[in-house]
């Protein structure tokens, strides 16, 4: 082997001999000392006395590496990890040391290795000589220390843990922080409450605290025309009671006094105060004063009781379903309590308070009360007396002749003022709850059906006052006429005559009042008939009043052209009829119902209401001529002789149709009906009944005419209509009546 300490490829620093870089032999040298020759046919190791390259100083300088980090040439092999023990390391220990000995033996050795660099000197990284030749490969390992791992270094030894209390000038400051934050919010809070949303808040307590009551108003009285009452208003009481408030072992003994007291079963009573989640549960209403004070001075727990009105009806079912009845919160449901509501209702009131929770006022508080304003009284055109004769007639010829219903009205023949409105059966008022929904029909002006033959004076009226005909107009008659693809027929057979147009009247026949409608056309009677009322509500303004059905004549069938002259194929109510003769009676001029005569103001005073609007239909002379026709017809010859009054002089006509029913679909019955006026001479009043479905006869000259008689018969002796003259001249029937 050839020696390796001479002169190396490049030259070395200082005085001593230089050798390969990083190659065998090569010296190593510090940044202070001289080379160290290399080691002859080894691989260049450190000497002893040089400190690992780890912990040279000089190296800290290279590429930022720190000092205990060594970084492997580019043509050295990666080391394994961990450093592998060396003879010649300084930091290599004997066997056996540790510990104290451990940490100064290796102190001592690193005192003797590592160079100190002289002061005032720059301390800079290794640098290599530029004589060096390319670097080597890494130096061999001793073979026998390959495969052996040092032993770690000891631990150092923990320090003892030593207990520090903490600073109490710290803790204080910390609370003094937290403290601060904490009460800061409160005061955020606190502002806000009392200084930006003060006035919410206290909007919001005066809700709870503040009470608000309604104050109902007392609802205006319905009278007849004299002032006598039909619907009026009378102090009442509400009984309530607080079921929580009530202790288990009273509640049956509280049930059975209530429910004797307010006529309530106890099982009803019973199961309200077993609710004992609710604060309030009420009884009863209505109730009568004195009754809730003998509640009260029981002093039964938790009853309270409150000032209310009830509504009743002194005269039970008269004119029941025309004055109609209110609900339980006061409104009106039906007739002219529902037409008239606003005036009747009044205007409530209203009262607030400051209240505890048990619902006691506060004292010294503020309270605002607002009075209710009083419902006016409204008077109608109803005569009590008359409108009980009236309803008494009918009630008791539906009941005898087994029909399903009736109606009559009694109207004033110069103000068409409505003196009676009955129907059969009638609505009882202050049981109302308990009636069926077809009880409420106001019949008089919601029931719509076909009039029959007392709507020929309107083709006569026609007839006459187009000039087409004259009451002595003759015609030949015979019991039969062919209509389109129908023979329509008089009530009664007869044989072939002539008749004036005044008998035609009088006897009520179908074919001659069919032979005068052709002389004026269909135009001519439709517009007669619009003239009338028909096809229009009369005015009254009642709930559920009807219009009747008139088709307009281009639409009549080729049958209807003739059905429509004597009162079939057009529909009308019993007040739309009644308007009929009252215009007839008045000379011609027809003249709106009137239902209402007043009401009082806001100081009490009556106010009459104003006319009813007036209308020319015909004139005066052909007024008069269908008057005396119809005179006739009550005579001894003609149909409406059971109508005839002693004493007096009578017009009428008798109706008979066949009667419509719409849940059916198809006609189903009769209805039989007689209409007129008396005095015939100087007409008073009109007077129309009738009766629906007949069971035990169908003319209305035998099941109506009746009735007229003894409604007419009352209302001109109780208004004291004395008598005006002879009958008229009888006229003479044609043959087959």
């Amino acid at each position: 082997m050839r020696e390796s300490g001479g002169r190396g490829q490049g030259p070395g620093r200082g005085g001593a001999g230089a050798g390969s870089q990083g190659g065998p032999g090569a010296v190593r040298r510090t940044p202070a000392g001289p080379g160290r020759p290399g080691r002859q046919g080894g691989a260049g190791r450190p000497s002893p006395d040089e400190p690992p390259r780890r912990n040279r100083p000089d190296d800290a300088g290279r590429r930022g590496a720190p000092d205990d980090a060594p970084r492997p040439r580019k043509d050295e092999p990666d080391r394994p990890e961990g450093r592998q023990a060396r003879p010649d390391d300084p930091f290599d220990l004997p066997r056996g040391l540790t510990g104290a000995a451990a940490q100064e033996s290796r102190r001592v050795r690193s005192e003797e290795t590592v160079p100190q660099p002289r002061a005032g000197a720059q301390r800079r990284g290794p640098r290599q000589d530029s004589r060096q030749g390319p670097p080597q490969g890494p130096p061999r390992s001793d073979p026998r220390r390959q495969g052996r791992r040092p032993p770690p270094p000891p631990r150092p030894p923990r320090p003892p843990l030593v207990l520090r209390l903490g600073n109490p000038r710290r803790r204080i400051n910390i609370g003094l922080i937290g403290m601060t934050f904490i009460l800061s919010i409160f005061a955020g809070r606190l502002i806000q409450l009392q200084g930006l949303d003060s006035k919410v808040y206290e909007a919001r307590a005066a809700q709870q605290r503040v009470v608000s009551e309604t104050i109902k108003a007392k609802r205006g009285s319905i009278t007849d025309v004299n002032g006598h009452e039909l619907a009026v208003t009378v102090e009442a009481r509400e009984i309530a009671i607080d079921p929580s408030k009530v202790l288990p072992g009273k509640r049956a003994h509280v049930a059975a006094v209530l429910a004797k007291e307010l006529n309530k079963p106890p099982a009803e009573i019973a199961a309200k105060l077993a609710r004992t989640t609710s604060r309030y549960e009420l009884l009863a209403r209505d109730v009568d004063p004195l009754v809730a004070d003998r509640l009260l001075e029981q002093e039964l727990p938790a009853v309270t009781t409150k000032k209310t009105y009830r509504r009743t009806y002194p005269a039970g079912d008269l004119a029941g379903t025309l004055i109609g009845f209110v609900g339980d919160d006061g409104t009106g449901l039906e007739g002219v309590e529902q037409m008239r509501n606003s005036v009747l209702a009044g205007r409530d009131g209203k009262q607030s308070m400051e209240q505890g929770r048990d619902g006691q006022r506060i004292p010294m508080t503020r309270s605002q009360r607002q009075a209710p304003i009083e419902g006016r009284d409204v008077r109608l055109t109803i005569d009590r007396d008359i409108q009980w004769a009236a309803q008494k007639a009918i009630t008791d010829q539906v009941a005898a002749s087994g029909a399903l219903s009736g109606t009559v009205i009694v109207m004033d023949v110069k103000t068409a003022q409505i003196v009676a409105m009955a129907n059969a059966p009638e609505l009882d008022l202050n049981n109302w709850q308990k009636a069926p929904d077809r009880s409420f029909v106001n019949r008089a002006v919601a029931e719509v059906f076909e009039p029959g033959s007392t709507n020929k004076v309107i083709t006569a009226a026609a007839a006459i006052e187009a000039g087409a005909v004259t009451p002595e107009t003759t015609f030949k008659v015979a019991d039969h006429i062919r209509c389109a693809d129908q023979t329509l027929k008089d009530s009664h057979p007869h044989k072939t005559e002539v008749m004036t147009f005044k008998q035609i009247v009088e006897t009520s026949s179908n074919v001659g009042t069919i032979q005068a409608a052709r002389r004026i056309g269909d135009q001519g009677l439709y517009t007669m008939l619009k003239n009338f009322g028909f096809g229009a509500r009369p005015g009254l303004g009642l709930p559920g009043e009807e219009a009747g059905l008139l088709p307009d004549h281009t639409t009549w069938s080729g049958t209807q052209r003739c059905t429509v002259a004597y009162g079939q194929g057009v529909s009308v109510t019993a007040l739309q009829t009644a308007s009929v003769y009252q215009t007839i009676a008045n000379g011609g001029v027809r003249v709106q119902p009137q239902i209402v005569a007043g009401m009082t103001d806001e100081n009490g005073r009556f106010v009459a209401g104003k006319p009813g609007r007036q209308t020319r239909v015909v004139s005066q002379n052909t007024a008069d001529e269908i008057a005396a026709m119809l005179e006739g017809a009550v005579s001894a010859e003609g149909t409406g002789t059971l109508a005839a009054i002693p004493g007096y002089r009578v017009a009428g006509k008798t109706g008979t149709a066949n009667r419509y029913d719409q849940q059916l679909g198809r006609y189903n019955g009769y209805t039989a009906s007689f209409v007129g006026f008396a005095p015939a001479d100087k007409p008073e009043l009109v007077v129309l009944a009738v009766v629906q479905k007949p069971a035990k006869d169908i003319y209305g000259g035998h099941i109506a005419a009746p009735v007229f008689k003894d409604v007419m018969t009352f209302a001109i002796q109780s208004r004291k209509i004395p008598p005006t003259g002879p009958s008229a001249s009888p006229t003479r029937i044609g043959a087959g009546h």
